[in-house]
């Protein structure tokens, strides 16, 4: 079902009111990807060179790579019969890549806990870490969950204005790069339907500042995810930190983590989307998630455009990209996609879309209703 005139004017509506010009599009590149094999460094070559080309996003320049190891590894560990996490073999394979195409330094970045900076605690996910440190340029790896290596949090507006704070306080790796790299999965989530580039950005919100026992003035040692402030909007953020723009706005995670995420997404927008759905989990984002089971689609999404790949993404998901609220499968929230073309951030119109490599057709794989689990999925 596409959006009507009147939703899609309601929508708009909801944005803030800057947003006359057209949402860009860029071209998506696709391929079929049967496993985790030396083929993932030619097929991620074949992919960048389809969609623009590496150089320019990497050349002398220093790259912050986000990866999506998403929960906790000492409440879930790593389960092979449950690929949810970025797969470690694509994390090689791409900084090799960077690497030959001249990139000056690579910056390894994820919010995990605990909020320390061990190299141990990448290792817990697979990651190999004296490889990756081998790949031909400098590497360094930051957990973005607090300070960091860093001195200070770097204060960054939303160009717009935001859609629930008009600025966010980051760890400096977010904005102490010449370029910014996503690579995630491609599977549903619980609130936002699906989650690929533009739901990676949610963790750069470090936990110091935006979990539930941040307190009164931040914890560089938090213990506590986001919902209390980011989902539910229960709790404020620390003082000094920016409040929201409308406290009196519904505190609903489906309202709110959907525009989280494209405040997010202004702010360090990303200049090279790589989502791996070539083993991946549906029914939810994570073992958390009641039901969710393991699905091989064998695809590779990559595109400079981080609206237009996960528009293509959703839509290789079997999913309308342009469904709205209680619509698989944004069966709990409003719809990402939607807010971020409003906002100016990329086209959530497949028609406008280039796509190259393996046709869309080809590549749509069922994900079922969306978030459901397995009671659903049969």
């Amino acid at each position: 079902m596409t959006l009507s005139r009147r939703s899609a004017l309601q929508l708009a509506a909801a944005a803030p009111a800057l947003f006359a010009r057209s949402a860009p599009a860029s071209t998506v590149a696709i391929a079929r990807v049967r496993g985790y094999d030396r083929a993932i460094y030619d097929t991620l070559k074949k992919l960048t060179d389809q969609a623009g080309g590496l150089s320019g996003v990497v050349k002398g320049k220093t790259v912050a790579l986000k990866l999506n190891l998403t929960g906790n590894p000492g409440r879930y560990p790593v389960k092979e019969h449950l690929p949810y996490r970025t797969e470690p073999g694509t994390v090689l394979a791409l900084c090799q890549l960077m690497a030959r195409a001249g990139a000056k330094r690579i910056r390894i970045l994820e919010s995990f806990f605990p909020a320390r900076q061990e190299m141990e605690l990448w290792a817990r996910y697979g990651l190999d870490i004296q490889a990756i440190e081998n790949c031909g340029t400098k590497v360094e790896w930051e957990n973005t969950n607090n300070l960091g290596r860093g001195k200070q949090y770097v204060r960054s507006k939303v160009p717009f204005g935001g859609y629930v704070f008009a600025s966010y306080d980051l760890n400096h790796s977010f904005t102490d790069c010449d370029s910014y790299v996503s690579m995630s999965k491609l599977k549903n989530h619980w609130i936002a339907g699906v989650t690929m580039t533009m739901k990676n950005n949610f963790g750069l919100t470090p936990c110091s500042l935006y979990g539930g026992d941040a307190g009164e003035n931040g914890n560089e040692d938090p213990k506590q995810e986001r919902p209390a402030i980011c989902h539910n909007g229960a709790k404020t953020p620390p003082k000094g930190v920016t409040q929201e723009l409308k406290p009196d706005s519904p505190r609903d995670a489906g309202y709110r983590v959907p525009r989280i995420i494209v405040d997010l997404c202004a702010i360090r927008p990303v200049d090279l989307s790589i989502v791996d759905g070539i083993d991946t989990i549906r029914g939810g984002e994570g073992e958390w998630n009641q039901g969710v089971e393991k699905i091989s689609p064998h695809l590779l999404l990559v595109g400079r455009n981080q609206v237009c790949v996960d528009t293509v993404c959703a839509a290789a998901m079997g999913y309308d990209p342009r469904a709205t609220r209680g619509q698989g499968p944004f069966v709990r929230g409003d719809n990402t996609l939607l807010l971020a073309e409003a906002a100016g951030l990329g086209s959530a119109d497949l028609s406008k879309i280039e796509i190259a490599g393996l046709a869309l057709k080809d590549a749509k794989m069922d994900f079922g209703p969306g978030p459901m689990g397995k009671k659903i999925l049969g």
